[in-house]
């Protein structure tokens, strides 16, 4: 028998109206990753243009943190799962076929709902 790896969910909601907490949970997610645990990052509301291709790399530096671009590009490197509000995509006319950077799949309320119960800790951010 195998056992399950720990999983936590970071929820984001902030992107350049406040770098800090919209770094906070790629920052947090990229510890877990080093530690072996399993991490999902959930982008929602205004967090959403965190997923759309050239958003990140405009940022201003969220202070003492590296840039949000890096801590993206790592969170992905190191085996993380993007996930994506639709409902909140479509709001901001964020196209999911040609908008979105490399790895980023959309998700909604459902699918969210079990991934939440199934993970070991939820944050939200």
């Amino acid at each position: 028998m195998t056992e399950k790896q720990e999983k936590i969910l970071y929820f984001c909601t902030h992107a350049s109206g406040n770098p800090e907490k919209a770094a906070m949970p790629f920052v947090m997610a990229n510890a877990a990753l080093a530690m072996d645990v399993k991490a999902m990052v959930v982008l929602q509301g205004e967090g959403v243009y965190l997923a759309k291709k050239g958003y990140a790399e405009n940022m201003l530096p969220p202070g003492g943190f590296p840039p949000l671009s890096k801590l993206v590009k790592d969170f992905m490197e190191l085996g993380g799962e993007l996930k994506v509000c639709v409902p909140c995509i479509k709001e901001r006319n964020i196209n999911e076929s040609t908008d979105l950077i490399e790895g980023a799949e959309t998700t909604a309320a459902g699918a969210l709902t079990v991934e939440a119960i199934e993970a070991d800790a939820v944050f939200v951010y």
